[in-house]
């Protein structure tokens, strides 16, 4: 299928690959939610190296025809490729201490059917601490035509960061909730989450002490517990953008706790110490709340007819 695919495309992306030091392992034709046909393109470390793959997907007619997307796209793949390093490189933690699997999203974006002004994409998170819960929330972020202004392309690799803080956000604001089974919930990803003037995404405001906190929950979960104490990259850039600080930064306060015992710190990837796995009562705890907090509440006083109507 791959003599089907606009060569352009094909080349434009392996050039890209290659630079971010990743490999084609497959090109094929693949359709959106919505039928639109699309390039799917499969890629990895090269030898194969830490057996895991990278999906990237985008509409088959894509082109890069403005001089920012081609090196935003490379610069996509190349922390694509540190983030494949990881041992569970679909997994994120929230500032509260929740792990999650992001998975199942059905790029490229497509319009709402609803009637509403919006790009829809779908996908799903779960919450992934090693048990067998199969808690999770499918979700539906949405943005607005005003929003799809401010992104150079309406597609995957332009998209995925704010896409995925944004449901970590939303998360975070306990607005949505995991489950065994159930519908889609909204994600709104809207202007209130880019600063016109600073020309950023802005999420969280975070001082030193939840940054820290954060990190060590990183560590703890994706390098401990789920990683088997493989090492995890510190210096993600999605991780600085949810946070609103700057990958630096993120190495520096990992170095603090690397002197204090907590973590392992070796260039940008960090492992979890004995001292931090002890703290495992600490860290579940803090899951657990941030699970409650997702769960709805019913208002007791409405039960007993003590609401103003």
């Amino acid at each position: 299928m791959t003599a089907e695919l606009k060569p352009s495309l094909i080349t434009a992306i392996g050039v890209a690959a290659k630079k971010a030091g990743l490999v084609t392992v497959s090109s094929t034709q693949g359709a959106s939610s919505d039928g639109r046909a699309t390039a799917i393109f499969e890629l990895g470390l090269p030898g194969g190296a830490a057996g895991k793959t990278l999906r990237l997907e985008l509409t088959a007619a894509f082109d890069f025809d403005k001089p920012q997307l081609l090196p935003e796209m490379t610069a996509h793949l190349a922390a694509e490729a540190k983030r494949l390093r990881n041992p569970r490189p679909e997994c994120y933690v929230t500032l509260d201490g929740l792990p999650l699997a992001f998975g199942q999203f059905q790029w490229p974006f497509h319009r709402s059917t609803s009637g509403a002004d919006t790009y829809i994409v779908h996908g799903e998170i779960r919450l992934e601490d090693g048990g067998a819960h199969n808690l999770h929330a499918k979700i539906a972020a949405s943005v607005t035509l005003t929003f799809a202004e401010i992104v150079p392309a309406m597609e995957q690799p332009y998209a995925e960061t704010f896409v995925y803080n944004a449901v970590r956000k939303t998360v975070d604001m306990g607005q949505l909730e995991f489950l065994k089974s159930g519908n889609r919930q909204p994600v709104p990803v809207t202007t209130r989450y880019y600063s016109r003037w600073q020309k950023k995404f802005i999420f969280t405001e975070t001082d030193d002490n939840e940054r820290l906190r954060y990190l060590l929950s990183k560590v703890y979960w994706l390098s401990g517990v789920l990683g088997a104490g493989a090492p995890v990259w510190i210096a993600d850039p999605r991780d600085a953008q949810y946070l609103n600080t700057t990958e630096q930064d993120l190495l520096r306060m990992a170095g603090h706790e690397a002197g204090e015992g907590l973590m392992n710190l070796d260039g940008e990837f960090a492992t979890a110490t004995p001292a931090l796995m002890a703290k495992a009562a600490e860290y579940e705890a803090l899951r657990d709340a941030a699970l409650e907090f997702t769960k709805p509440k019913f208002n007791e006083s409405m039960r007993a007819g003590q609401a103003n109507m």
